[in-house]
């Protein structure tokens, strides 16, 4: 082992990778911040210019560019509320509201601080137990990714406010509901297509997520005609310090240390990726907080946008696992990257670390150069980066408009992408009018399709039966714990009003002794 890390330790502090990192880390980057495009479109465009190059410059390019846009999709969302890829939608929660109370420099900073966090505690952990993790993840069947998906279900109390509990739920099944439209994964069948061709590959995320935010954001500000008048320009004090005192960071240290984890090992079950990492670090932390911290997510809590800007990074490092390992592709970035590798005449797996050491552990140890290099070149830039909140509104809206419909056409390249963004941004205004929340929709939508493909096959490998939930301990424990995390808030409503009513009587006995 110690050979293969020097060996890659040579090859990625070669002049020529090391230029590799800050090109991909620079260009990722720059096509995270524009909304819609994300890490699949940036890995895509490298792949004609990765064909002249080494394996292992060509890889070290590619995954430069995967978490380069993953850093930079933080700042389309915390701006200007359209996220710039999947990954980081949750980030817009918490982190457009700091914008609009003049924290834009200081939600751009943690986010760049705890992406950098993610992103080097996923690289250290990958290059000491990538090996011993691929065997963890091909453990998991699909009985245990249901399982997994259930428990993710029960953080929708987390994207819920108070007293929203019951909307929330409402919004997650309408979104397991949109997750069934398009072909059956196991049969092929059509299923709510309305006889259309163009809604066999069901809806798109991006696009469910432009119009659920960035389009209803726009919308719902132009009804309430609070930007019609042309804002004065912005003085770039108000924006708020770029510095976080004591006090935040040893309120962000656990969250920044929990999500580090919890994404990374979110990212080596095949499938799962950065989006799901980022939605259920948000829903484990927000079931961490006290019940007086739990009101501030979703208005703009440090907590709330650290645990995401953490997992999703460090998620984007814990698919490597799979792909180098076992080769199989964690995501559909990574997708990209196992078709290129193969191109160019690696075949990952197993044997990739004896027979191509160099492109194994090169990758590898440059994620961490690669993480040091976006830290560097982001913080002087978020000073300019923030000046995008003194255009004024009636020139903002519309570039919202255009990069969210562009971003949307150029993923499909069909016009009825843009017909059906129009068309859910319209539900979205109406059920954000009556209060309801769009984020549970969102998880209802990314874990639906999961849950759905992984119950079938477990149905069919168990002959129809519901048997494999318990013939599985790994299973069985997940689904407990699922149901506990179900029923907590209710017993602690339980507990808290016994409590209540117990205090009260020995109040009254007191009184009356």
């Amino acid at each position: 082992m110690l050979d293969g890390i020097f060996t890659g330790l040579g090859t990625a502090l070669m002049p020529f990778n090391i230029m590799m990192v800050v090109v991909g880390c620079f260009a990722g980057t720059f096509i995270g911040m524009l909304p819609g495009l994300g890490p699949i479109s940036a890995v895509a465009l490298m792949i004609p210019i990765t064909y002249g190059l080494d394996p292992a410059s060509g890889i070290i390019l590619m995954a430069g560019v995967y978490y380069g846009a993953v850093f930079g999709g933080s700042t389309s969302s915390i701006l200007i509320n359209a996220p710039g890829c999947a990954s980081t939608v949750v980030t817009s929660f918490d982190g457009y509201p700091l914008a609009q109370k003049g924290q834009a420099g200081k939600a751009l900073a943690l986010a760049a601080y705890c992406s950098f966090t993610g992103g080097t505690v996923g690289a250290i952990i990958l290059l000491f137990a990538a090996p011993a993790l691929a065997k963890v993840s091909l453990s998991f069947q699909s009985g245990d990714y249901f399982a997994l998906m259930v428990l993710g279900l029960t953080a929708v109390a987390a994207f819920s406010g108070k007293g929203q509990v019951i909307k929330a739920m409402i919004m997650t099944v309408f979104g397991l509901m949109i997750a069934t439209v398009g072909a059956d994964a196991m049969t092929g069948a059509p299923r709510f297509t309305f006889g259309s061709v163009d809604l066999l590959d069901g809806v798109s995320f991006l696009l469910l997520a432009m119009a659920t935010f960035a389009l209803t954001e726009v919308v719902m500000s132009v009804m309430k005609r609070q930007h019609l008048e042309e804002d004065p320009e912005i003085d770039m004090a108000a924006l708020g310090s770029m510095k976080l005192n004591k006090e935040e960071v040893k309120e962000i240290a656990p969250t920044v240390a929990r999500s580090s984890v919890f994404g990374f090992i979110i990212g080596v079950l095949p499938g799962a990726g950065a989006t799901i990492a980022s939605f259920l670090a948000y829903g484990m932390e927000r079931n961490f907080a006290s019940a007086k911290e739990k009101l501030k997510f979703g208005k703009g809590a440090l907590r709330g946008l650290a645990a995401p800007e953490t997992a999703n990074n460090a998620a984007s490092t814990g698919s490597f696992v799979p792909l180098l390992t076992l080769g199989i592709p964690g995501s559909g970035t990574t997708a990209i990257m196992l078709g290129a590798l193969i191109a160019a005449g690696v075949q990952p797996g197993p044997r990739l670390f004896v027979d191509n050491p160099d492109v194994f552990w090169s990758v590898i140890i440059s994620m961490y150069f690669g993480n040091l290099v976006l830290l560097i070149l982001n913080l002087p830039l978020i000073p300019y980066i923030s000046r995008l909140l003194a255009i004024p509104r009636p020139i903002l809206i519309p570039l919202i408009l255009f990069f969210s419909v562009t971003g949307v056409y150029l993923v499909s390249f069909n016009t009825f992408d843009i017909q059906m963004m129009v068309f859910i941004t319209a539900i979205a205004i109406f059920l954000k009018l009556l209060e309801f929340p769009m984020a549970p929709m969102l998880l209802g939508y990314i874990l639906g399709g999961i849950m759905e493909q992984n119950l079938s096959r477990s149905l069919v490998m168990s002959d129809g039966s519901l048997s494999f939930i318990w013939e599985r301990p790994l299973t069985l424990s997940i689904i407990v714990i699922a149901v506990i995390l179900l029923f907590l808030p209710l017993i602690s409503k339980l507990f808290a009003a016994k409590g209540q009513k117990g205090m009260e009587q020995a109040i009254n006995e007191g009184e009356g002794g």
